[in-house]
């Protein structure tokens, strides 16, 4: 059975840990999830550190899934943030304030569709007429979306369950749902399970990407902030593929997680940043172009208006 009580301590089941704040000069305000590079990064404390010559500090805040975190990166409440491929397009199509900064190309390739281990579902053309859980506009929405294409499945073909993660865990654990699909660090506590078997892998399928968004205004007031975090942050992407044994203590201490489950999650990412590449985009705008055909967003969407340009000089970039 998966641990509830586990998500709850590690805080992975508020949309929020920390009260947010509105705008404050100095201050560039980053909201994160509990895995990956910006994980690492504040761990380090290597932003405030890059930061601290031109003026600027740090305030952090915690958040469970993408979408609650672009809300409050269009918002305003946040400057920066990272999430997968779907949540930047559902809020796009809401008209939030928002840009790609950079991209983590293949990196969210720790996702699966997950069953019991005694369920009758051994393909995913059988969730035909299933439960399956997942977080609306989150990347684990896009996956299970391709997944059914792949399997010769419309998305009515499911019923759909929109739950946050730890609500998920809840549901799959007393077999409320038929399936779940989630990513890691949730992905690789919930495998840990005995009793829980997995039906697809996104590897398997799809490559994905994770994105850093940030806050139109911040881009374009402060490029040379913004530009100097992701120099930072691509530094520290390169320390973690090369210290992966390192990063997955490091995870498993800040997020409660227990060691075995973030080694396998770590071993699972790219840990890479990389600026809005041509291809990228393309990829990102085949998502958009998903998710508006089958009208879960309202109007479509054009990807590359959204896209930040690094300043002349900045290092971002450059290699």
């Amino acid at each position: 059975m998966i641990d509830r009580r586990l998500l709850l301590a590690m805080g992975l089941s508020a949309a929020a840990a920390s009260p947010l704040r509105a705008a404050e000069t100095g201050v560039l305000r980053i909201g994160y999830q509990k895995n990956g590079i910006l994980v690492v990064a504040k761990q380090q404390g290597v932003i405030e550190a890059r930061l601290k010559p031109l003026g600027v500090g740090v305030r952090w805040s915690e958040f469970s899934a993408g979408p609650p975190l672009l809300e409050a990166l269009g918002l305003g409440s946040i400057d920066l943030g990272q999430t997968g491929d779907a949540p930047p397009v559902f809020a796009q199509a809401a008209g939030a304030n928002l840009v790609y900064a950079a991209a983590q190309p293949g990196g969210g390739s720790g996702s699966a569709i997950l069953v019991a281990a005694a369920s009758p579902i051994r393909t995913v053309a059988d969730l035909k007429g299933k439960r399956v859980a997942f977080a609306k506009g989150s990347s684990a929405h896009n996956f299970i979306v391709v997944a059914l294409e792949k399997a010769g499945l419309g998305y009515g073909d499911i019923e759909p369950v929109h739950l946050t993660p730890a609500d998920g865990a809840a549901a799959f654990s007393r077999g409320a749902v038929d399936a779940w699909t989630v990513w890691d660090p949730y992905f690789a506590i919930a495998e840990r399970a005995p009793t829980t078997r997995i039906l697809q892998r996104v590897s398997d399928l799809m490559e994905t990407h994770n994105y850093f968004l940030a806050n139109a205004d911040t881009a374009r007031q402060q490029p040379a902030v913004l530009a100097a975090v992701l120099d930072v942050l691509a530094e520290v992407a390169s320390w973690c593929e090369a210290n992966r044994s390192e990063v997955a203590a490091a995870l498993s201490k800040v997020t409660n997680v227990p060691l075995d489950a973030s080694q396998r999650a770590v071993e699972r990412i790219r840990f890479t940043i990389a600026p809005m590449a041509p291809g990228t985009i393309a990829d990102q705008q085949r998502v958009a172009d998903r998710f508006h055909g089958l009208g879960l967003i309202a109007r479509p969407v054009r990807v590359a208006d959204a896209v930040w340009t690094p300043p002349a000089d900045a290092r971002f970039g450059r290699g």
